[in-house]
């Protein structure tokens, strides 16, 4: 890449920010609502509408037209859905509840990003909430983080789920450990995506998610089911179970600890214990990578001061070394993905054999 290109790639990076908000604004004003329901409409009408001067809303709307998602007619002064108007809603909720998520949890958290890198804290978190502590405790405290990172999980899980479930063995009758399983989706669902005569799923996780699990237990009638235990994985790992999940977890540390979490179930497994893993990963070559362009920063700078994807050969070598032996290691398919899609996921299966 000649020195001319690289300072053209700069410029891309130097208006990132801009370019996002430009765009989710255009969404959170209404005005692409109003487009779709009224094509034709002028940035005065457009204004009124949508409660912005005439003038706010024609600079907004200069990137859309440049992307070709809105066009203008010079003629009339009126714009109207162009490339938009081919996206499909289900798609396009998809892609702004994302777009929420980066906004609420990543956007300002990120401009202390050199400073959490070099605690290894997430100084964002302290700076603007004055909370202590990663973005999964402040998800506790603070309803906007929260609100808008589950609306986001709960759908993905929706999606991610039924792949997972179904490339996974969990033998009939089974007692099966979800581990840091938050309030108990990932329970339900191996209940009734795995189901055989005799299975039991207990949600492992920080004792103050206990009422909620119950709760949520209760009201999707598998209470009889499903239990759960409080505790800290970096403590202990509850024995006596035939199979542990380990779901959307070891991304969120470095090296260190993912051995620590690995070799705590391999010694509370028997011999022939099964540990499931679905976590998101780098492709092997970073260069065809959509998930690094997004989640190193926000790892580091917004959820944990730690951790990342790492490539799926990178967790088989960290599974072998605490012990187990891998018996499936797959990732999906990125042609059969969303476009827009970021995180690619992987499933490792591992039998403790010695």
């Amino acid at each position: 890449m000649t020195a001319e290109a690289t300072l053209a790639r700069f410029r891309e990076y130097m208006v990132g920010p801009a370019r996002f908000m430009n765009l989710l604004s255009c969404f959170e004003l209404g005005i692409v609502d109003a487009l779709r329901e009224n094509p034709g409409m002028t940035a005065a009408k457009l204004g009124d509408t949508v409660g912005a001067k005439p003038d706010a809303v024609e600079q907004l709307l200069y990137l859309l037209v440049k992307e070709g998602f809105v066009a203008f007619d010079e003629a009339s002064g009126a714009y109207s859905l162009d490339a938009l108007a081919d996206v499909a809603d289900v798609d396009l909720q998809r892609v702004l509840a994302f777009m929420d998520k980066i906004k609420v949890t990543t956007l300002r958290q990120l401009y202390y990003l050199t400073e959490s890198v070099q605690t290894g804290t997430v100084v964002g978190l302290r700076e603007l909430y004055g909370f202590d502590g990663d973005l999964y405790a402040a998800m506790g405290v603070h309803a906007d983080l929260r609100e808008s990172w589950s609306r986001l999980m709960d759908s993905v899980t929706e999606r991610i789920d039924p792949w997972f479930f179904g490339t996974i063995d969990i033998p009939s009758g089974a007692h099966v450990l979800d581990l840091a399983g938050n309030t108990g989706l990932g329970a339900i669902h191996t209940l009734r995506m795995k189901a055989s005569p005799g299975l039991r799923v207990t949600t492992f996780d920080l004792p103050d998610k206990e009422e909620e699990c119950l709760r949520n237990f209760r009201d999707q009638g598998v209470a009889e089911h499903c239990s759960f235990i409080g505790g800290d994985v970096f403590k202990a790992v509850p024995k006596g179970f035939d199979v542990v999940l380990i779901k959307h977890f070891l991304n969120m540390f470095d090296k260190e600890d993912v051995l620590r979490i690995l070799e705590g179930v391999h010694q509370s497994l028997d011999v022939g214990g099964q540990v499931n893993i679905l976590v998101p990963i780098y492709s092997e070559d970073i260069a065809d990578s959509r998930s690094v362009d997004y989640y190193p920063s926000f790892f580091l700078g917004c959820a944990t001061g730690q951790g990342g994807p790492q490539k799926l050969s990178t967790f088989r070598t960290w599974l072998e070394e605490t012990g187990f032996t891998v018996t499936r290691a797959i990732s999906q398919e990125p042609a059969d993905l969303p476009p827009d899609a970021l995180p690619l996921q992987g499933i490792l299966c591992a039998t403790k054999t010695a």
